[in-house]
């Protein structure tokens, strides 16, 4: 699947969560998804929880946070010394 058609899965919709973007057709954020796998649950264990879902949702997660972190720059909160 092509960027394009993973992206299209996120929609951002002011009316909807906030307009946090979200997975078309659901009320899941890609931050909620995204923080479900920093902590530990599996691609499988998703889609078993969410029915609706599927592993292209997953992967446009992915590529929108990829994207979005893109063009940003990250300043140090404190700096290391050797």
């Amino acid at each position: 699947m092509k960027d394009q058609e993973l992206l299209e899965r996120i929609i951002l919709n002011p009316k909807v969560m906030t307009g946090k973007p979200i997975i078309k057709g659901t009320r899941l954020s890609v931050e909620y998804i995204l923080n479900l796998l920093a902590h530990g649950a599996t691609t499988g264990e998703i889609l078993e929880e969410y029915q609706g879902l599927k592993p292209e949702d997953i992967q446009a997660c992915f590529l929108f946070a990829t994207k979005s972190l893109g063009d940003t720059d990250f300043m140090p909160l404190t700096v290391e010394t050797a």
